[in-house]
């Protein structure tokens, strides 16, 4: 899974605070209704789209405590438009030290935008009262939610129950730095471009960055990577330096068969990312699955941008009767679909678009894609099942549960659950990443010989 989006914040010749605030409210009601962040702020205009966005990440990042609050202060529930402009306002008021805007031009402007828009207008007033009643009793109101666990962590309570389960120990440094913005992070093309020599070359921009693992830079302030020079000209993509452990991982040297020429199946590729980088490191010949439609052609633009060619294929990699033409894989690579859990550093959203339920349904998912695709791996070959997530149902537990069913399948040297925040040293490859990674299991498999 492909993390593409950084919060931008409010630059000063901004559009004014108030259709910020209006443009966010609308984008948290459609979060609300089940839409990712980005569907959700899709209908915005471009000018207020980068404000919206670092507004409607500062909400979620404080959405726990914020319901808490509205809660605490108002019995009833408002209506939905009323509902979310006042949480908008709550949230963004919670801070004190951080906050984005002094309080008086908060308050005056959340009144303004419940003005300009019919469906508050007459409730203007009230959000003011609100709003004002919070600030007076900030401290108050605070203690009085600060045992609710949903408050205390910004997440709901079953993923914190599920964290406390798989994680005893660090569990709540994983709660506390899934609310801390992640830094942006580039993955330079080494087919078009030097990494030192790009680094300098944005430096010298105005733009610093530092290196890190093979391919890496991590900027020091994100940006629209279209603002970035080189990103038309195909010299770097925007990855999670996490995830750009994976190409290395599965390509690692084999005795038995060069690198050169082998088939590499990724099973779940869009939008790309992990498809590019297995380009860009070694002439192989790749299939890139995914079953979305509209996905796979935005795979196709970004291979295009980067000057790397891949079969790129609509189809379920769950049924390969449907798309395999019977010649095993050398390599698969299987980022199977899970819940996410280990980005929400990038996509606040996530934990409140979760169900409890999800983490079996797509526990099940994984299972089937892993069922489904090793047979099509050849004597010798590696898989390397990996997920974006921290739940051990979607990582060792998945793993575990295949190998015992499995007796072909042999676990090589792999880097395992990665935490961020927290540094791994299980596998050389992750060492010098130093936890400044996102959340990340990762299983690298060998099939062997019957009997082997």
């Amino acid at each position: 899974m492909s993390t593409d989006s950084l919060p931008t914040s409010p630059a000063a010749d901004s559009p004014p605070l108030w259709q910020q605030l209006q443009a966010c409210s609308q984008a948290l009601q459609a979060v609300r209704r089940g839409s990712n962040h980005a569907l959700a702020l899709a209908p915005v205009e471009p000018r207020l789209r980068a404000a919206s966005q670092a507004l409607l990440f500062a909400v979620l990042r404080e959405w726990g405590r914020t319901q808490a609050i509205r809660q605490h202060l108002v019995s009833r529930k408002p209506p939905p438009a009323l509902d979310s402009l006042l949480c908008v306002g709550l949230a963004l008021a919670i801070p004190d030290e951080s906050a984005m805007y002094p309080m008086h031009t908060l308050v005056n402007q959340l009144v303004e935008a419940a003005k300009r828009d019919p469906v508050t207008r007459a409730q203007a007033a009230f959000i003011n009262a609100c709003v004002r009643r919070f600030v007076r009793e900030k401290t108050a109101c605070l203690q009085a939610v600060a045992q609710m666990p949903q408050a205390r962590w910004n997440h709901p309570t079953w993923w914190i129950s599920a964290m406390q389960r798989d994680h005893a120990l660090q569990w709540q440094a994983i709660l506390q730095a899934a609310l801390l913005a992640a830094p942006m992070a580039v993955r330079v093309n080494r087919r078009r471009m030097a990494r030192d020599e790009l680094q300098a070359i944005w430096l010298v921009a105005g733009i610093p960055s530092r290196a890190l693992g093979e391919d890496a830079l991590v900027l020091q302030q994100g940006r629209p990577a279209q603002m970035l020079q080189g990103f038309a000209q195909g010299w770097f993509s925007v990855q999670d330096p996490g995830a750009q452990l994976a190409a290395p991982l599965l390509l690692q040297a084999r005795t038995a068969k060069p690198q050169s020429g082998w088939r590499v199946l990724d099973a779940c590729a869009a939008p790309g990312g992990k498809t590019a980088h297995l380009l860009e490191i070694a002439d192989v010949e790749v299939l890139a699955l995914d079953i979305d439609a509209a996905r796979c052609e935005r795979t196709t633009d970004n291979l295009q941008r980067l000057g790397l060619h891949a079969k790129v294929m609509c189809a379920d990699a769950a049924e390969p009767a449907s798309w395999w033409d019977g010649k095993p894989f050398d390599a698969i690579l299987l980022d199977a679909p899970c819940t996410a859990s280990g980005i929400v550093r990038r996509h606040p959203d996530i934990p409140w678009l979760r169900h409890q339920a999800d983490l079996a349904a797509l526990a099940g998912q994984q299972k089937q894609l892993l069922q489904s695709l090793w047979p099509l791996l050849a004597e010798g070959g590696h898989l390397l099942y990996c997920t974006c997530s921290l739940f051990r149902q979607e990582g060792v537990d998945q793993l575990q549960a295949f190998l015992a069913n499995n007796t072909q399948a042999h676990l090589l040297p792999s880097p395992g659950q990665l935490i961020p925040g927290i540094p791994s040293n299980t596998h050389t490859l992750s060492d010098n990443l130093c936890g400044e990674h996102d959340g990340f299991f990762y299983a690298l498999l060998e099939r062997r010989a019957t009997g082997a």
